[in-house]
């Protein structure tokens, strides 16, 4: 009797697949769990079955020998689709997935060795682990967030497990891409590791507070625009609390008051902001001088603004001998 074939069960976001279901099974060669796929053969299935176009959805791979397969559309139309797939520990090495979509796919300790990534979407990937030794990393969009971050919004009882594989992954990224000379990503994904080193930390707790502050004033380092508005931010700040409290001019004292009229407060408050960025400085021309409680906030803002200079060269200088 002679056996009839019908379509795989396994439906995702393109819809249901279309291949063919294994015999005995409710699932296709690709979707099939149980199907033993570290064969050589799987290479050229793979690379014939992304000729066809169709998107290649939640194809299980773990373990499967991968290496030099090349899954790039030179007909030049849309790129091949090996979205939401699970490539754990999977051998790719020098694999060619020039724009290549790879989101959501599970990349966990796969071997991606001297691969072609340029281009490629790894959005939503879980790259925990990955071998990027020697890969083309140029231009690879790797998402606003990486797997293990969006999994700690979802799951706050795993929060901390779960952002340590974070740093993990972004302290994975960040080396090979300094490697590579990509200083600009290099940057961005230390931030991203101070950032989720810092969420593994007790909240309110002393060590995340000034770990806090530092990513608000300097972005760990990676931002030098972070310490100019906070420079702004302090000058107009001491600017009002001397307009408060008073500095001495002369013989007249420059203070807010309401038996003043609104242009005479605001000439005094441009006297406070001029005696403000003059502090901040440290340069001190002594045209102004502080009194009372001013006194306190001038040592403070000199202290701050000196330290603040100096931050700002040398996170500017690093930017430029990058």
């Amino acid at each position: 009797m002679q056996k009839t074939e019908h379509q795989c069960s396994f439906f995702g976001q393109y819809g249901r697949c279309k291949d063919m279901a294994e015999s005995g099974s409710q699932l296709c060669f690709w979707h099939d769990p149980d199907v033993d796929k570290t064969g050589d053969e799987v290479k050229a299935r793979l690379e014939k079955r992304a000729e066809t176009g169709q998107p290649m959805e939640g194809f299980i791979l773990r373990r499967a020998n991968l290496d030099n397969v090349n899954l790039v559309n030179h007909g030049g139309g849309k790129p091949y689709q090996l979205v939401n797939c699970d490539l754990s520990r999977a051998s790719l090495c020098n694999g060619h997935f020039y724009r290549v979509d790879l989101s959501g796919s599970r990349l966990f300790k796969a071997n991606l060795s001297n691969a072609n990534l340029h281009r490629a979407n790894l959005e939503g990937c879980n790259l925990l682990g990955v071998n990027l030794n020697n890969s083309l990393l140029d231009h690879v969009t790797w998402g606003d967030k990486l797997y293990q971050e969006q999994e700690a919004a979802a799951n706050p009882e795993n929060a901390r497990a779960l952002f340590e594989e974070a740093e993990e992954s972004a302290r994975n990224i960040r080396r090979h891409c300094e490697n590579l000379g990509m200083m600009r990503e290099a940057g961005h994904f230390y931030y991203r590791e101070r950032v989720f080193h810092r969420l593994q930390m007790p909240k309110f707790s002393r060590q995340r507070v000034l770990s806090y502050l530092v990513d608000r004033i300097s972005g760990y380092g990676e931002s030098p625009l972070r310490v100019v508005l906070f420079s702004v931010a302090l000058i107009v700040c001491c600017s009002f609390l001397y307009l408060f409290t008073g500095v001495q001019g002369g013989d007249t004292v420059i203070r807010f008051s309401q038996n003043q009229d609104l242009f005479q407060n605001l000439r005094y408050w441009l006297d406070c902001l001029y005696f403000s960025v003059v502090t901040f400085t440290t340069l001190g021309y002594g045209d102004l001088t502080p009194m009372g409680l001013s006194r306190i906030v001038a040592a403070c803002e000199a202290f701050t603004g000196s330290f603040s200079l100096a931050l700002f060269v040398v996170l500017f200088v690093k930017k430029m001998i990058r």
